[in-house]
């Protein structure tokens, strides 16, 4: 009996699981992997070239729960393409920090938050509210979308006149805000570098002239799965001259130049890009902009402090921290804030080298340091009974950490400096709740810090709106 059920389990084959289950196995491979799938029997081969079967299956199993597959492209676009240009655009969703300097004129706040939208992906500056209370500010400023043919379309919002994300696809795909947003070029340097840079070859939203409409892999991206796509566009069949491919990019350019000249229609569409160009002129020039990626942006069981972070200072305003773990175990807080102020665009807060956590029961003198001090939080929420909290009323600490005041020994001259050494010394007390606060001797006062993002999404955002500016 045995022996009947074994040959029995050994004889069943791929080819007899029904086509769903067979298309949702081959979702979770690679497309060199399908590429090599494909070449074993001309049943794969027709199952693995299918836009509508196995690439809309890779593009749902990856994105489905992200965005709405179908709407990409105004539902027209292949799944091929859209699977080539998403698995790109995905590292992209989550936080980047500008690097260097700004456009002239223009007030960019450096925190950057990419994330999917149902048919598009925008990114939006955030900054901290001026209410004194934890919500954060929201603020469009990029729409990256894709057509039809798979070109993509990037759109920047420099003087961040439009308040949500809605309003700011609406009006580009329906063309109203031609002469308020600037078409530009998503480079990207690896994985965690990007460059955002003012596309000056874009024709208009409304004109039939070919669209150089905004996007661009660099040389040096070394992004290994865009060359899996190209492996599988070569070994299974797909067609090589494939809409929005770089090749016919360059060629309908060189073309498109050279019927300028030589054509009847030429002189117009001669006077169509002075008249562009004289319109360029007249707009301040938006510089190249550099991100970097927040690679490490939420804790972990083994970093807990590890993330960006949110709290109330001791003036009352919001601020947002970087707290990171370097390669030998130490840990450094540094604020993200107007880099347009002195010390302020990246300042160093705390740091330390031992990372061991004091654990419970505590010493009388460490609960006398908790109990004793003012919690920082929101003027709507704080409970201000003669300046003391108990230890009853706040969150239950699990863990205590000694740290040191980054502003007395990075930077003397900020603070003065101390004979004292408690004068920079400080704690972070680990919260049960998994968020902490951290405060020094010198004072009286705990920053309790909060997360500013989770699961993806921020947490108390607001958009952006003529009132709160």
């Amino acid at each position: 009996m045995s022996n009947l059920t074994t040959d029995a389990v050994t004889s069943v084959s791929f080819s007899d699981f029904p086509e769903d289950v067979q298309l949702c196995i081959l979702s979770f491979l690679t497309p060199s992997e399908i590429a090599t799938f494909a070449c074993t029997s001309k049943r794969f081969l027709s199952l693995c070239t299918s836009d509508s079967k196995l690439w809309f299956t890779l593009c749902d199993r990856r994105w489905g729960s992200k965005t709405q597959i179908k709407k990409w492209g105004s539902g027209k676009i292949t799944y091929r393409l859209l699977y080539r240009t998403l698995i790109e655009w995905e590292n992209l969703i989550g936080f980047w920090r500008r690097s260097g300097q700004v456009t002239l004129g223009v007030a960019s706040p450096p925190l950057i938050f990419f994330e999917w939208c149902p048919s598009f992906i925008i990114g939006s500056r955030v900054s901290p509210s001026r209410l004194g209370t934890y919500h954060v500010i929201k603020a469009p400023f990029l729409c990256m979308s894709i057509t039809p043919e798979g070109e993509t379309m990037n759109f920047l919002d420099p003087d961040g006149k439009i308040e949500s994300s809605e309003d700011f696809v609406n009006a580009v795909q329906a063309g109203f805000l031609e002469n308020d947003v600037i078409p530009v070029h998503v480079s990207f340097m690896g994985k965690n570098h990007v460059v955002v840079e003012e596309n000056l070859s874009f024709t208009s939203l409304n004109s039939q002239e070919p669209k150089n409409t905004g996007f661009r892999r660099s040389s040096s991206s070394g992004n290994v799965r865009a060359e899996d796509i190209g492996v599988v566009e070569d070994m299974i069949g797909a067609e090589s001259g494939s809409p929005g491919s770089l090749p016919d990019r360059f060629m309908s350019e060189i073309y498109q130049y050279f019927a300028n000249r030589t054509s009847p229609g030429g002189e117009r569409a001669s006077r169509r890009q002075r008249k562009r160009e004289k319109a360029r002129q007249g707009r301040r020039k938006w510089m190249p902009e550099h991100f970097v990626k927040i690679v490490n942006c939420s804790p972990t069981p083994s970093r807990p402090l590890q993330g960006l972070w949110k709290g109330i200072s001791d003036d009352k305003n919001l601020y947002f921290f970087l707290v990171a773990y370097d390669d030998i175990g130490g840990i450094a807080c540094r604020t993200i804030g107007d880099s347009s102020k002195p010390l302020s665009g990246y300042s160093p807060v705390f740091w330390t080298s031992k990372t061991t956590f004091l654990e419970a029961p505590f010493s009388p003198e460490e609960e006398y340091l908790y109990d004793s001090r003012i919690h920082l939080r929101p003027l709507a929420t704080a409970d201000h009974i003669h300046g003391h909290h108990p230890l009853t009323e706040n969150e239950v600490v699990s863990h205590i950490l000694c740290i040191n005041s980054s502003y007395d020994l990075v930077i003397p001259d900020l603070a003065g400096t101390s004979a004292n050494p408690r004068d920079v010394e400080g704690r972070i007390w680990l919260y049960e709740s998994g968020t902490f606060g951290f405060g020094f001797l010198r004072n009286h006062f705990i920053v309790d810090l909060k997360h500013i993002a989770q699961h993806g999404c921020l947490l108390e955002a607001m958009e952006l709106c003529s009132d709160l500016c």
